[in-house]
């Protein structure tokens, strides 16, 4: 029997809830120091396309990351004023996002992981990187529209103009460039979709560099390492990405779902009436897209798992994939809810957190002051 036999492969790779191919993100263990620093906002439960996006890539880094390499992980949630929030459920989505960075792989003795309005240098450094920061650049900024866009469940960007537009939407990508550059950092951990904003913070960076401290440089140009990210797709549209924003909560697997939950969902997964099992994105995107979902849960390739599936239909592969799923995420799920009800111990986290990224980005922020003449 097919299921008997994927089970057995689960069992082999023993439901590492890390186990991805992420080469590209790989550290020598010959180079320089390295500073790495990425973020993620605290607004709603982490989905499936999150976790393989970004936060397996973040333990990969951590924990192939050198003696002396220092990577940092920040919570933005000064990032998530820039769309209105509800203050109580920003609150508890704040501990939540710290609970699931925790269960899902990062460790606080590894990295330094902490609330970013703790620390007020952020604040600070992006007040001063504004006022050397063109108008014109942050126009060319585009990626304002998406967020609005993806907010409001637009069918496009079409639908969002300027007079949806808040002046901290407009100039958050210079938050963002103070969020790296206060930590000196030299790598930036982000999806190709980041690129833009990657890009003016290496020019604020120069421009920081060239204006007030000519005869070396301050700043290091921070190098972009592009996350090797599997493309998860919607459950109910798979001609669109899965998303936390969609209306409907049965087109994503949420990082919290219980087992019941993620069999319910993938069982109503939109696939095809095409007899069979076959990996092709533009005519098959449901069933290949749970085929992709397949692939990152068990390590094996898409190859390798097609020919198992002749003869077979699609109840065979959605049982097959709500297995994965749930060998992937039982432990960290059972963790985030255990941390959850450990009282102080996620503010405790956050402190230590915070103290270690005040420590380094102040020593940055002293020697700012003193270059632009605020000492």
């Amino acid at each position: 029997m097919f299921g008997s036999r994927l089970s057995g492969a689960l069992r082999r790779a023993q439901c590492r809830a890390h186990h991805f191919s992420t080469t590209s993100t790989t550290l020598s263990a010959n180079a320089s120091k390295r500073v790495i620093f990425s973020g993620i906002q605290p607004t709603g439960i982490l989905h499936l396309g999150n976790y393989l996006g970004a936060i397996s890539n973040w333990v990969k880094l951590q924990n192939e990351a050198t003696a002396d390499d220092d990577v940092i992980f920040s919570i933005v949630g000064w990032h998530a004023l820039t769309l209105p929030q509800n203050p109580k459920e920003l609150s508890k989505s704040r501990a939540n996002m710290l609970a699931t960075l925790l269960a899902f792989g990062i460790d606080p003795k590894k990295s330094t992981v902490f609330h970013q309005e703790d620390n007020q240098c952020h604040a600070e450094l992006a007040w001063i990187l504004s006022c050397i920061t063109p108008v014109g650049k942050l126009r060319r900024m585009t990626t304002w529209k998406a967020r609005l866009a993806d907010s409001r469940n637009a069918n496009d960007e079409s639908e969002v103009d300027e007079s949806m537009l808040n002046t901290g939407l407009f100039t958050y990508p210079v938050l963002q460039a103070a969020d790296i550059l206060a930590y000196r950092a030299t790598h930036v951990p982000v999806g190709e979709d980041q690129t833009q904003h990657l890009e003016l913070s290496r020019d604020l960076a120069e421009n920081f560099n060239r204006t007030f401290n000519s005869k070396k440089r301050f700043f290091p140009i921070p190098t972009q390492l592009i996350t090797p990210c599997r493309r998860v797709l919607s459950l109910k549209d798979p001609s669109s990405k899965m998303s936390k924003s969609a209306p409907d909560v049965s087109s994503r697997i949420l990082l919290t779902d219980t087992s019941s939950q993620i069999e319910r969902k993938i069982k109503g997964a939109v696939t095809d009436s095409t007899p069979g099992i076959s990996y092709d994105p533009v005519n098959r995107p449901g069933t290949s897209n749970l085929l992709s979902i397949l692939s990152a849960c068990t390590g094996e390739t898409v190859d390798q798992i097609v020919p198992r599936y002749e003869g077979k239909g699609h109840g065979h592969l959605k049982k097959d994939v709500a297995e994965a799923l749930e060998c992937l995420m039982k432990s960290p799920r059972e963790e985030f809810h255990r941390l959850q009800e450990e009282q102080g111990f996620l503010a405790s986290i956050a402190a230590e957190g915070a103290a270690k990224a005040k420590e380094r980005s102040s020593k940055t922020l002293k020697a700012v002051r003193e270059m632009i003449g605020l000492y």
